[in-house]
């Protein structure tokens, strides 16, 4: 039996106050809402550490009253009550410590859950994004490394307090012993604080820029991985590594010049902060010498004298290191944030169930010169078109883009005025790279359904038995980050079988057997109607086998052919 633990992450996510993201938000501006994003944990976090803080600081002054008032009275009771006093504090120093990090943990931990959640849903938004987000490693370096140096910024809040509330405290009790060490330290802490600050620009430049050239260098893998068959085919693999080596280098060359940076950064300010403490001391000890301070005063100055250089230290890091990286981090998360969706434009229609109708009527773009194509219920069309033409209408009918000139409709509604994802649903366009989710063929295969028999009708019509009966786990078997795992053919026949499964009453397959051998093509071709019975398919395609089983066949390519034939 598992006994409960305090302050343990719960299953279900922390909430968090919803972190506003717009056109006008500045690195600075996302940094301090995300430092504010917490109040449930940070709150109670800054409290204790205070605390913590308050406690620590209090051991130098109750072991120099214990020396004045006990040790040198002799009085064995004041003696007692002292040491209990000392062991209470510690009591309270430790667990307030304890507890306090566990708050300020779990806040950054909330924080950051957060801010991957935002990046990844503008990364995934069924709209797409305008602009280029960059290329996936570039993106995943921003989702892992730039967001955790963001959500440390939550950090600057309750460490610093801390730390703050122990300089203050130490001013407080040295201005009681000699106004003079109390003026040192309050004037002097506000002065190495801006002295922090403006030391930090250099620091936050470079801590950008090794942001940028690790995630390109990440870029550059992440692609080299992906495309390893197709270089090692083309015996590139030793220009490849050349270039992900150079990327790799300036990725070093970047982090030694920010580490060099923030090693410059802290040492200076260490060095500050024991020259802020020397001097300090020197102050104490001529005010023990003229005979101001009495023994236990002294070892009460000397004691906080060296524990608060721990507290300048460390401000040096949590308020100006932490800071300088999340800035950094700042700008590159607001490059993913800030952009725009494709378009924003679509309306909430939900289409109806069941079949329907699809109409191109004058449809123009770039590749597609008036385009007229309907697709009656039940209806399997062929369609042959240059590769950019069939791009051209695969983004079309996926709502990915809006064509220049002309109309798509379902049902008799133009496509603008569904519901997107609905849409997508019910229009389901399978390009011709279909992306592979890491896991096993069946979680693959039966992603978006429920019904088993449809998942194995939809396995036979893509001809999957051979993959299945080969696999060393059959339907388990992992397939790896994007179907690495497998050939391009059996590739392409899961992601068939994973839209087969799925029966959307229009399916629009974009050369989906190019990477099969002829007479698995043929097999596909024959089950595919059989498959899809009376729901409508669109075939882009150039594949004999697939045309055959057509009811008709829209030829784009050749324009000295009939546009339709039978």
């Amino acid at each position: 039996m598992r006994l409960p633990v305090l302050l343990q992450a719960p299953a279900d996510p922390i909430p968090v106050r919803p972190i506003r993201i717009d056109a006008d938000t500045t690195p600075r501006r996302l940094t301090l809402r995300v430092m504010a994003a917490a109040p449930r944990q940070i709150w109670p976090a800054s409290i204790l550490l205070v605390m913590h803080q308050i406690g620590e600081s209090l051991v130098p002054v109750i072991m120099g009253f214990a020396i004045d008032q006990a040790v040198a009275t002799g009085d064995p009771v004041r003696l007692a009550l002292c040491v209990a006093l000392l062991g209470a504090d510690f009591a309270l120093l430790s667990y307030s410590y304890r507890f306090g990090s566990r708050f300020g943990l779990l806040g950054i931990e909330a924080v950051q859950h957060r801010l991957r959640t935002l990046v990844a849903d503008r990364l995934l938004d069924p709209k797409g994004v305008k602009g280029r987000a960059g290329l996936p490693g570039v993106s995943l370096s921003i989702a892992s490394s730039d967001v955790t140096n963001l959500a440390r910024a939550v950090s600057i809040v309750p460490w610093p307090a801390g730390e703050l509330a122990a300089v203050l405290l130490c001013g407080t009790v040295l201005m009681v012993l000699s106004w003079e060490l109390g003026l040192i330290v309050l004037l002097g802490v506000p002065l190495l604080l801006f002295i922090m600050d403006r030391a930090g620009g250099p620091l936050r430049r470079r801590s950008h820029d090794q942001s940028a050239l690790a995630g390109e260098a990440s870029g550059k893998a992440a692609d080299l991985l992906a495309g390893y068959r197709v270089l090692s085919g083309l015996g590139a693999q030793a220009a490849a590594a050349d270039r992900y080596r150079k990327a790799s280098r300036d990725a070093l060359d970047g982090s030694l010049h920010a580490a060099g940076a923030q090693g410059v950064y802290t040492g200076s300010m260490n060095l500050a902060s024991g020259l802020f403490v020397a001097g300090l001391a020197l102050v104490a000890g001529l005010r023990a010498w003229n005979g101001d301070l009495t023994i236990g005063q002294l070892i009460t100055v000397v004691g906080l004298t060296q524990f608060i250089m721990g507290p300048l230290g460390t401000l040096a890091k949590n308020a100006g290191t932490v800071w300088a990286a999340a800035l950094a981090s700042a700008e590159r998360v607001l490059s993913i944030l800030q952009l725009p969706p494709h378009d924003a434009a679509h309306g909430t229609a939900i289409p109806e169930p069941g079949d329907g109708k699809l109409s191109l009527a004058g449809v123009r773009t770039a590749n597609l010169d008036g385009l007229d194509l309907d697709v009656a219920p039940g209806e399997c069309v062929g369609l042959r078109a240059a590769p950019a033409a069939a791009a051209d209408l695969a983004a079309l009918l996926s709502a990915s883009a809006e064509p220049d000139a002309g109309t798509v409709t379902w049902q008799g509604r133009p496509f603008s005025e569904y519901d997107l994802e609905a849409l997508r649903r019910t229009v389901l366009v399978v390009p011709h790279h279909a992306a592979l989710f890491d896991g096993t063929i069946l979680d693959n295969v039966g992603l978006l359904t429920a019904d088993r028999a449809a998942v194995d009708k939809a396995l036979d019509a893509a001809d999957c038995a051979e993959i299945i009966d080969a696999a060393p786990d059959g339907l388990q078997t992992e397939v790896g980050e994007d179907g690495l795992r497998l050939s391009g053919g059996q590739r392409q026949r899961i992601a068939l079988a994973r839209a087969l499964a799925q029966e959307p009453p229009l399916l629009v397959l974009q050369d989906p057997t190019t990477a099969v051998d002829s007479v698995t093509e043929s097999r596909i071709a024959e089950r595919l109607r059989e498959a899809r019975g009376t729901r409508s398919t669109l075939l882009i395609t150039d594949a004999p086998a697939l045309l055959a089983v057509c009811d008709r066949v829209v030829d784009l390519r050749t324009p000295d052919l009939p546009e339709e034939t039978a």
